[in-house]
């Protein structure tokens, strides 16, 4: 079959520094810096950016007191031209671990609950048939993760795409996985251990670790409060890490509220214990998330086919019901 090989991109010669450039020139502000960065001539790096420009039919970065802004048509191609170059990396990396008689690179970016037990359980059985694959596994919120799926810097990500990332929703692919309950958890020996009369009014004066003010869980944990009339907690530590959440409470008489599945696994190895409370404060459903238009590798593929086969074991086939 033939191709037609007539890209715009094709037709005017898009050179790969003229990529660099765009995501250089984002970093630095100005061309003269972008230029020392990528170790050209002012002059050329100027002129590259202006071909590029004249290729386009647009300007691509406005000029103001604080620098080179990127408009609104510089903005999509540097995202494009980072993917690009992610994409580029990627492919080096992956011919690099071909040569060196491995069999491919996989970079996964999960929730904690999915981090808990999915993912985990995922890369054991995956490394028993390709024990030689390199994987990569980052344990984050769903709104640092899906920025870095979409540019590239992920193959495969366990999360949720969140309402104020909307702009992304097109260039996603998204399975749907399981629901999240979260629970409070505190040290063994804790005081309210073997409580079984707590309410969210008898806890709201406690000292509290919790998920830094922005984040999802600490919106829905506020408005569990709000919506029965009390102001959240005052006394609080902010943190999203669950190494730093375990170690305060290991020290202190705090609570600290996690996904439950997280919770599960801490306090079957003993470091914590779940109160008996049912907390009014559910996340919303998860799932596996791919970019829509881009090819897994074969090792890509092959873990997230295994995501898929553990995901029904532990999840269920039908987990929320429907």
């Amino acid at each position: 079959m033939t191709r037609n090989y007539s890209n715009w991109f094709i037709r005017a010669r898009l050179k790969t520094r003229q990529l660099l450039l765009l995501a250089a020139m984002e970093e630095e502000g100005n061309v003269r810096r972008a230029a020392d960065v990528l170790g050209m001539a002012q002059p050329a790096a100027s002129k590259l950016l202006k071909d590029l420009e004249d290729m386009l039919g647009v300007s691509l970065f406005d000029r103001t007191p604080q620098g080179m802004k990127a408009t609104l048509y510089g903005e999509v191609m540097i995202r494009h031209a980072r993917m690009v170059l992610s994409n580029l990396s990627h492919a080096h990396d992956e011919i690099s671990a071909l040569r060196a008689g491995l069999t491919g690179q996989v970079r996964i970016g999960t929730i904690a609950a999915a981090g808990a037990t999915l993912v985990p359980l995922a890369i054991a059985r995956i490394k028993q048939i390709s024990p030689l694959l390199q994987i990569w596994a980052q344990v984050d919120t769903s709104d640092v993760l899906l920025p870095k799926l979409a540019q590239g810097e992920l193959d495969i990500m366990v999360g949720r795409v969140l309402e104020r990332q909307d702009q992304l929703k097109d260039a996603v692919r998204y399975e749907l996985l399981a629901g999240e309950t979260v629970c409070a958890v505190v040290r063994p020996g804790h005081p309210l251990e073997d409580a079984h009369d707590l309410t969210l009014r008898g806890l709201v004066n406690a000292a509290w670790v919790l998920h830094p003010p922005g984040s999802v869980l600490r919106h829905r944990f506020d408005m569990m409060f709000a919506q029965i009339g009390l102001t959240p907690p005052q006394n609080v530590v902010n943190s999203g890490n669950f190494l730093a959440i375990a170690s305060l409470l290991m020290h202190s008489e705090m609570i600290a509220v996690l996904p439950d599945e997280v919770a599960r696994q801490y306090e079957g190895n003993g470091v914590l214990k779940r109160l008996h409370i049912e907390l009014p404060c559910t996340m919303d459903a998860f799932g596996i998330i791919t970019r829509q238009h881009q090819l897994l590798s074969p090792a890509a593929s092959a873990v997230l086919n295994t995501l898929r086969e553990v995901a029904s074991e532990v999840y269920g086939p039908n987990p929320l019901g429907e």
